[in-house]
């Protein structure tokens, strides 16, 4: 008996209500009164405890997903770069084979394109090992076009063969002069030559001046880099103007007997460092 009004008890108490009210601010309203089981207080109290669980639950699983995704993104970016590279790489090698199979420095050199392909820094990925090694190759190739590129601004600015395909009628040194009669120092060679040969420039450069200089005629005087310069005398007509760029092999002038010459030829120096010096050296096969 007293176990059965121990239950009957507990149950009243359970579903024993409980009154909620809600009193509004103003007085112009009436309070609310809302009676729930005490049992069903308890409930909610847990459904909501068990909500709040749940939503943290996926609150973290979206941070976690977007960090991934994130992840994911940059591992992306760093394969992309990595296939970038690789096909830069590939290129520069393919560039540089192609370079040495020409065989002959001179056609290597005047085929040095002006590319970069040096490598960027890409980050770490877990290929490290195998990007360090691609850079350290990209800077090795990098260093031997650039290499190739300062020997080719050389080659280009040296002069190489002669200005007109003419025979050596005095050469560089002392010689006596065939107008004056005294023995002095010729600074050039003279290339006998008939008149209106075109007179082709040795190396690449920019044109300093192209006008008459009394005894010289028609003078041109070509300024190449790297401390070489050419000079042209006695020409019959200058095709250049000053400021202008020429290249090697390029149409500068016409042979003649202008200023005191003897007869048609070309007088042409070559100065390096502010100095004359011999011509012959830098004759094709001898350069």
């Amino acid at each position: 008996m007293i176990r059965m009004q121990t239950i009957k008890t507990i149950v009243r108490r359970v579903l024993a209500p409980v009154t909620i009210m809600f009193i509004p601010h103003h007085n112009t309203t009436k309070s609310l009164h809302l009676n729930i089981p005490a049992i069903g207080v308890f409930f909610s109290v847990i459904l909501g405890c068990l909500c709040v669980a749940y939503l943290a639950l996926a609150t973290l699983d979206i941070i976690k997903y977007r960090g991934m995704e994130r992840q994911l993104q940059d591992y992306s970016r760093k394969v992309s770069d990595f296939n970038a590279t690789l096909t830069s790489l590939k290129k520069a090698e393919k560039d540089l084979y192609r370079l040495l199979s020409l065989g002959s420095r001179e056609k290597i050199l005047e085929n040095v394109e002006p590319t970069d392909t040096r490598a960027a820094d890409m980050g770490t990925v877990d290929i490290q090992q195998i990007q360090q090694q691609i850079t350290l190759s990209m800077q090795t190739i990098g260093a031997i076009q650039d290499y190739l590129h300062s020997q080719k601004d050389i080659y280009m600015a040296t002069p190489k063969g002669l200005p007109v395909p003419g025979s050596i009628t005095s050469a560089y040194g002392n010689r006596v002069n065939p107008i004056s009669g005294r023995e002095e120092f010729h600074r050039g060679i003279d290339l006998s030559i008939p008149q209106g040969t075109p007179v082709l420039a040795t190396a690449d450069g920019i044109v300093s001046f192209s006008g008459w200089n009394s005894g010289g005629g028609n003078v041109i005087v070509v300024e190449h880099g790297q401390g070489y310069s050419t000079y042209y005398a006695h020409n019959q007509r200058n095709a250049v103007q000053i400021g202008q760029r020429v290249k090697r092999g390029e149409l500068i002038g016409y042979a003649g007997a202008t200023g005191n010459a003897t007869g048609s030829h070309v007088h042409y120096e070559i100065w390096k460092d502010e100095r004359a010096v011999n011509p012959k050296k830098f004759i094709q096969g001898r350069s």
